[in-house]
């Protein structure tokens, strides 16, 4: 089983565009919330996640946090069991 990915993003962000190339490079299907386009979806992310900055990412239920957070995962090998949905 793959677990659900979303990010809420930006179309201008550096962070954004770096953390969507990592879940790229790693062949993840995710779905991009740009809340540029939407403050409703913003609104959103910040009441979910507790933080104004993009990009914000969840895997599954699991709030992972912004850019930094994400590589932070991938280097301590652990997003690979979050994608596949066999971590705790």
């Amino acid at each position: 089983m793959t677990a659900r990915v979303v990010m809420y993003a930006t179309g201008t962000c550096p962070y954004c565009i770096r953390a969507e190339g990592l879940l790229r490079r790693k062949g993840v299907d995710f779905e991009k919330i740009r809340v540029d386009l939407d403050p409703a979806r913003r609104e959103e992310m910040m009441r979910r996640s507790g933080r104004r900055t993009v990009p914000q990412i969840f895997i599954g239920e699991r709030h992972i946090g912004g850019c930094d957070d994400l590589h932070e995962l991938e280097h301590a090998g652990g997003l690979d069991p979050l994608l596949s949905g066999s971590a705790d």
